[in-house]
């Protein structure tokens, strides 16, 4: 447990400085058009930097870098022990510079800088490791063939990933996209979230660092309609990474069909369902994680355990648990220790929370937060709110909210809570508490999601992979599986005298 303490973080946030412009090629460029966009810290309204808003032509550069640096090998055809080296290196840098990349993603979009310098950093500084480790592990194949045929088939790099990443984690997205890409030899140009553009710069900057060559890793900031979609579009990117939202994995998904057929991997919405059944052996274990499951991060999660179904005969005191608990978790300085909820990502985001939050009042029992929230008289914040007695086919039921709102609604039988928590357009993630073997086998192979953790919330490790099923995307982060995005199966053929 870190014990940095809140005047410790205020200190090193009067003295860091970041990286404004674009990473291509090995070193920073401004955009060709000189443009900047200006990322601002939601927590005090205030422009933290100016940063190069690149578009199709900053596109263009990058991915002609990566290009080149495929196409002559100093990456994709070194040894394999020797890119393993290079990632571990940046696996300690990464380490190395843990409070500069933890305060820099709080700054950057909100979320609590202890949360940052304890889940965050360090998960990515291990993504990498574990990335790393993996290299010269993975093995080919020798199909069975007759007499005098022999055919090996070999993962190899497609080339050029494009990878686009969403707000609410930025170095540890830029991570699970970056690190199994060049895991796998490739080249990689990363367009971060324009909200929270600074660790991936920075991130570049330590990659360089680490002895990843020039052009191997670029990173393109600016908006989604002009340089991600340019990534989306491009004739010369053989495939596109993508975690956000659905609407804007459809997109791409078009890009891929109008240009030059890249392979895309959406990792889209979620509305995670979380059933608890009253032969759940530990309520208040059960209580700690559902409030866990929508207020960290502030809700900013998309495999955030929104929706909760409750048997009814344990709802009422399963409520008043949970209003105790996010009465404890009320937002705060996101640089001071003692805070249990940082800032919304930006005012639009806020707006977009509170919209829910105002309809919700008419539809459905609020009977906690609501509100609002100003610190000093600044920011982007709003209190933990949980609704009860919510409709299953409300809005706050139904839709993404991406943010501290959790809709109650009560279940009789076990048949009732798998039909509501399915009757979903996503299926990202699910929890299932119970004391029943049975039941939670049974339950888990019934729910239409990508990973289904029992007692717990939201699992998740190196080892496993991350995705979903639906309208969540099909693609998948983290685990050995994650490579097969990143890699062609190719089969070599050869014909000798027996």
């Amino acid at each position: 447990m870190r014990n940095d303490t809140y005047e410790d973080w205020k200190a090193r946030a009067a003295r860091i400085s970041f990286r404004r412009q674009a990473f291509i090629d090995g070193r920073f460029v401004d955009a060709v058009s000189g443009e900047t966009f200006d990322s601002i810290n939601p927590a005090t309204g205030q422009v933290l930097a100016q940063v190069a808003a690149c578009d199709a032509a900053d596109v263009d550069r990058a991915v002609a870098a990566g290009r080149r640096a495929f196409e002559d090998g100093r990456w994709s055809r070194r040894a394999p022990g020797e890119r393993k080296a290079v990632l571990l290196r940046l696996a300690e840098l990464i380490r190395a510079h843990l409070e500069e990349l933890a305060l820099t993603d709080s700054l950057d979009m909100g979320k609590l800088v202890h949360d940052a310098a304890t889940i965050d950093v360090p998960g990515s500084a291990h993504f990498f490791q574990w990335y790393a480790e993996a290299i010269d592990k993975l093995y080919g194949e020798v199909a069975p063939t007759a007499a005098g045929d022999l055919a090996l088939v070999r993962r190899v790099p497609l080339g050029v990933v494009g990878a686009v990443v969403p707000w609410n984690f930025p170095l540890d997205m830029a991570t699970w996209k970056s690190a199994a890409a060049l895991a796998a030899g490739n080249s990689v140009v990363l367009k971060p979230a324009e909200q929270s553009p600074l660790s991936a710069l920075r991130l570049a900057e330590l990659a360089a660092e680490a002895g990843v060559p020039d052009g191997v890793f670029n990173v393109v900031p600016g908006f989604g309609a002009t340089a991600g979609k340019a990534l989306g579009l491009h004739m010369d990117v053989d495939c596109l990474a993508f975690t956000g939202s659905t609407q804007v994995g459809k997109l791409f998904m078009q890009y891929s069909g109008q240009s030059n057929l890249k392979q895309v991997w959406p990792e889209t919405g979620g509305k995670s369902p979380n059933l608890i059944f009253a032969d759940c052996a530990d309520l208040d274990a059960a209580a700690d994680m559902a409030a866990f499951g929508i207020f960290f991060n502030q809700g900013e999660v998309c495999s955030a355990n929104s929706r909760l179904y409750v048997e009814r005969s344990i709802k009422d005191a399963l409520v008043e648990k949970l209003i105790a608990r996010a009465n404890a978790t009320q937002p705060g300085d996101p640089l001071d220790p003692a805070s249990k909820m940082g800032a919304i990502v930006d005012e639009k985001q806020t707006q977009g929370i509170m919209r829910f939050i105002a309809a919700g009042k008419a539809s459905a029992n609020l009977v906690t937060g609501g509100a609002r929230v100003h610190i000093d008289g600044k920011g982007c914040f709003v209190a933990p709110t949980i609704f009860d007695e919510v409709r299953p086919d409300d809005p706050l039921a139904r839709d993404e909210i991406f943010g501290p709102v959790l809709s109650v609604v009560a279940f009789d039988t076990e048949e009732e809570a798998i039909r509501m928590a399915n009757d979903s357009i996503y299926g990202l993630a699910a929890s299932v508490w119970t004391d029943n073997l049975s039941r939670a086998l049974r339950v888990s192979e019934r729910l239409h999601a990508g990973t289904v953790s029992v007692n717990t919330v939201d699992a998740l490790s190196a080892q496993t992979p991350f995705g979903g099923m639906k309208q969540s995307g099909f693609g998948r982060d983290l685990s050995l599986h994650a490579l097969d995005k990143y890699t062609a199966l190719k089969t070599t053929w050869i014909k000798y005298k027996s």
